[in-house]
Formats: structure tokens, sequence, C-alpha cells
């Protein structure tokens, strides 16, 4: 019993930062997608513009979601690429909704 417990404490432990770093991209991808629709809805952000940035931000989840299900969770690598494009996504964003 006692290896049991420590045993889901060394797994809690090692899976708990892979964890975070999945629900830190989800809410990103959230917040940016509230950016988006408050751009549409204050007309800064055109429907063209609408479809590319909905396009890439599918792609996106998609890959984050693929990752996550691999069985293994993010790695350092996988983290730093989806976070890489939301930057990348960020931006333009923020070009649309200022130009």
């Amino acid at each position: 019993m006692k290896r049991l417990i420590a045993a889901a404490v060394c797994a809690s432990v090692i899976f708990l930062p892979t964890i975070a770093s999945a629900g830190e991209v989800y809410r990103r991808e959230v917040n940016q997608e509230q950016r988006i629709y408050n751009g549409v809805r204050n007309g800064s952000i055109t429907p063209a513009e609408l479809r590319n940035l909905e396009r890439r931000e599918a792609a996106v989840d998609a890959t984050r979601r693929r990752y996550i299900h691999s069985g293994r969770g993010l790695t350092v690598r996988e983290r730093r690429q989806l976070n890489r494009r939301e930057n990348n996504i960020s931006r333009t964003i923020y070009r649309y909704k200022h130009n």
C-alpha cells in the first residue's frame, strides 16, 4: 500500500508540470479567441482576417491536442513550438486590430 501511494506521488510530481503547461497553452488560446471576437465585434477585424486567424488557431489547437493525446503530454520542445506559433498569431491579431 505504501509503495502504491509513493508511486502515485512520484507520478504526479513527474506529470503535473506537463499537465499545467497544457492548461497554460489552452488558456492562452481562449484569451486570443476573445481578442479576435472583440475585434470582429468592433469592426477592426474583417471577415477575411477572421477566417485566417480562425484557421491558424484551429491548427494550433489540433497540434496541441495531438501532442497531449500522444500519451506523454507536452515536452519542452513542443511547448516552445506552440508558444512560438501563438506569439505569431498574437502579433497578427494586434496588426489587424490596429491598422
